[in-house]
Formats: C-alpha cells, structure tokens, sequence
C-alpha cells in the first residue's frame, strides 16, 4: 500500500464484520494505545504481478506496526528472503516490495494467532477485491492451508482439486499460478516444519515464468 492511496480492498479502519476480533482489537486498544489495532492493510502496489498471502496479523508484529510481516519473526525471514531474491529493499523499519502484493486472508488480529471460520469467510471478499485490483498478476505464494483456502477462493477454483501441500504449484483457472508453502512461523521454525531454504526454494520456483 502506498502512503498516498487506499489500496482497494482495504477493509475500513473501523470494521465491525467480526465481532470477536472487534472486541480483541478494542482490548488490545486498551493495553497498547499507540499500537496500531485495526485491519491491517496490503502492502505493495496495483503494479505487482506476485502476490503473498499469509494467514493474519500477528498480535505483535503487524497488529502493532500496522504492515504486513512487520514487527515479528515471520516477517523477518519472508523479507529477508525477498530481499536475497532481489524481490524487497529494507528502508529504517519498513520494507519496500516492488512488484509483489503482501497481505493476509484475515486482516484482524485474531486471539491466539487463530481466526475463526466465520471470520475467514467475512474477510474473503476484501481479499478478493485487493487481488482483482491486479491486472498483471501471475503467481500467488500461499503461506500455509489458510492461506491456500483463501486464495482458491478469492481467486476461483475448487479447493478438492487443489490440495495444499508445502512446494506444490497449481494452475488455477483464471491461469494464475498458486505456490504452496508452509507458514515461516516461530513455532513452525522452531519445530523444523520449514527452514529458511525451504521458504526460499518456494519463492525462487514463483519467480520462474510458466513454462520455463
């Protein structure tokens, strides 16, 4: 997201769709006054032919920055690894990422780093306008199932046709590609579920034009 513009699909500052996560965000409110405890916004721009969707905001990294991946150990692998693929430019604690779109399928924080279905399903069409809002996308990086779910859903296609799995790549409909990767999570990381090589085979194999 530019500082100039609402991306569209933006969800409005104030959203009331999900009413745990309004409650969530006015308690974090209360705790955290200068954090920023509102739907977190896409970062990047209409001119990205990527797009990277994770599953929510963290409650201390983008729930507080107000930028996607912003603020927590998740972010700073993903944007080191763009950085390494020539894909983000770090500039005093805010990271650049021309040509990609970085957002979430939820865009509230959620208790416990988990949405609740209802609350996915309130969030898609947001999604789905900030997707469409690419006229140039090619390749979508879902990082974990959520994200996956999402972005078959947001994008169109069958999820039982396409089933997630960490370095899968499917071609969906509309000819977008979606890449599949495990979400680079503290727990996931610390478990070895995925490794910073594995995140960044995932990313490399995205840059790679179809039929390469």
């Amino acid at each position: 997201m530019t500082d100039e513009t609402i991306f569209p699909g933006t969800p409005p500052i104030d959203c009331d769709l999900c009413p745990r996560l309004v409650a969530y965000r006015a308690e974090q409110q209360a705790r955290h006054g200068t954090w920023w405890n509102a739907p977190v916004p896409p970062l990047g721009n209409a001119n990205a032919t990527m797009a990277i969707i994770g599953l929510a905001p963290g409650l201390k990294g983008a729930n507080r920055t107000g930028k996607p991946f912003h603020g927590d150990d998740a972010g700073k692998l993903l944007f080191a690894t763009l950085a390494e693929l020539g894909l983000a430019t770090e500039t005093p604690e805010v990271w650049s990422v021309p040509g990609v779109l970085i957002t979430n399928a939820v865009a509230c924080a959620p208790p416990g780093n988990l949405p609740e279905t209802a609350e996915k399903h309130a969030c898609r069409p947001y999604l789905a306008a900030q997707l469409a809002a690419l006229p140039g996308l090619k390749v979508v990086v879902a990082l974990g199932e959520a994200a996956h779910q999402a972005a078959i859903k947001a994008i169109g296609g069958k999820l039982p046709k396409y089933r997630f799995g960490h370095g899968a790549v499917h071609k969906l409909p509309s000819g977008v590609l979606l890449h599949d990767s495990y979400h680079p999570s503290r727990l996931n990381l610390n478990t070895g579920t995925i490794t910073p090589e594995m995140l960044r085979t995932v990313l490399a194999a995205a840059l790679v034009p179809v039929g390469a």
